[in-house]
């Protein structure tokens, strides 16, 4: 039976640094109040010249490095992002030419912060399906260009960044082992970007009111959060045979600490199981598992044989679980 194994990991982050400190002599906010609620204590921003592209390309570098493999031996690219360079063409096809990965077909997937989990789905059908053999999945975001940074709500949640993972087929049990996507869009708006686009074009009074900036209704959206990645992660691991004792890691999508540790509980999972980075990093969307996944695997924490949870939930509203023999 062939599997979609992950041969490579790769991620990068910019290399400007912001404090709660920081944030706290643009809106008013303190260290504490920030840690307390959300467990973030710094975030990296992109420089004024650094575009979503830019952050993919690095990682999706060190992700073929780490594998040993040729940009031109890729024959897919992927990148979720939801801070893509512009709205066409695809931030994927530029990622492609700066790797002049030139065999490469190559595309962009927007599920907000679930598009890591989405994408790599996605590439593992091409892979099962032997329709390709080496995909690049890339998660990357330039969140900060979606924040409002007089909200202290939301300005304070979210940082920039890039990971990468290379799937190519396996023989062996290691891989993935099973998805879950999960959607509902009644529930759209409790997170989201309501201006910039066609339902509400750039004009004087987007840019005015900031609706070109991430709206969120804070509390509806943490509950959600909670009980779909408990519910997602029991199908999961239902689909696969296996229990919450069975993991010997979840990668969850890094947004808030008590989120987290809400999800530990209700799996009755130790918290200490969970690979966490938002400390250092905040919120980057659909960078943060690749991020997150990277770091474990190049500290070492990451063994072979292991069973990995990735757990995501973001915009739209969406949610995803992956369950991973490394």
């Amino acid at each position: 039976m062939l599997n979609a194994r992950v041969v490579g990991t790769g991620s990068y982050v910019p290399a400007q640094v912001v404090t709660n400190a920081d944030l706290e002599r643009q809106v008013q906010t303190s260290d504490r109040w920030i840690v307390e609620r959300t467990g973030i204590r710094e975030r990296h921003l992109a420089a004024p010249d650094e575009a979503t592209s830019d952050l993919a390309v690095k990682a999706g570098r060190a992700a073929l490095s780490s594998a040993g493999v040729a940009p031109d031996a890729v024959d897919l690219i992927i990148v979720a992002t939801a801070t893509p360079d512009m709205p066409f063409p695809s931030t994927a096809c530029l990622v492609q030419a700066h790797l002049k990965a030139t065999s490469a077909a190559a595309m962009d997937l927007s599920a907000a912060c679930s598009g890591f989990l989405f994408a790599l789905s996605v590439a593992e059908q091409y892979i099962c399906s032997r329709t390709y053999r080496r995909v690049l999945v890339i998660g990357a975001e330039v969140m900060s260009r979606l924040v409002n940074w007089e909200d202290r709500n939301t300005c304070i949640l979210f940082g920039d960044g890039a990971g990468a993972v290379l799937l190519a087929p396996s023989r062996t049990r290691r891989g993935i082992l099973c998805s879950r996507l999960c959607t509902d869009g009644a529930l759209w708006n409790l997170i989201c970007v309501p201006g910039g686009g066609s339902a509400m074009p750039p004009s004087a009074h987007v840019l005015e009111k900031k609706l070109h900036t991430i709206t969120m209704k804070g509390n509806e959206t943490f509950k959600s959060a909670v009980r779909y990645l408990g519910e997602v992660a029991q199908q999961a691991l239902e689909t696969a045979h296996m229990t919450p004792k069975d993991v010997t890691w979840v990668i969850p999508h890094q947004a808030n600490m008590r989120i987290l540790h809400a999800v530990a509980e209700r799996l009755s999972i130790d918290i200490d199981k969970m690979i966490i980075n938002l400390d250092r990093y905040g919120n980057t969307s659909a960078a943060s598992i690749p991020l997150a996944w990277d770091e474990a695997v190049r500290d070492g924490r990451i063994q072979p044989g292991d069973i990995l949870l990735l757990l995501a939930f973001g915009s739209g509203l969406t949610w995803a679980a992956s369950i991973v023999r490394w």
